[in-house]
């Protein structure tokens, strides 16, 4: 028989728990820092006027963030190892942070 946990999670299971925690708050996020560009004034003058509308957000840079971010959360939720997964959670906070700043860039 298992000896009980004392505390409501083992040091293993954190990055697992902390990567899933940010994968679902990715999407809030993302979609906040998509309403702070509608507030910027280069997004009112293309609303009110049709002004400067041309630029788009750098496509590349936010794939490969989001791409990566993915990689990094799987990694993280099937990895054996206690130190690659706190590597993976690391990555992926980076590269999830890469993709928020990419979205608030394009105000």
């Amino acid at each position: 028989m298992e000896p009980l946990p004392t505390r409501p999670f083992d040091a293993p299971q954190r990055p697992r728990f902390w990567s899933a925690v940010a994968a679902v708050l990715f999407l809030p996020a993302a979609l906040g820092a998509a309403v702070l560009t509608l507030m910027s004034e280069r997004a009112g003058r293309c609303l009110t006027y049709g002004e400067r509308c041309g630029s788009s957000l750098p496509n590349q840079v936010f794939a490969g963030a989001l791409v990566l971010g993915l990689a990094a959360l799987v990694v993280v939720q099937a990895a054996p190892g206690v130190r690659v997964r706190r590597w993976a959670l690391a990555a992926q906070l980076v590269f999830e942070g890469t993709a928020l700043v990419t979205i608030l860039s394009h105000a």
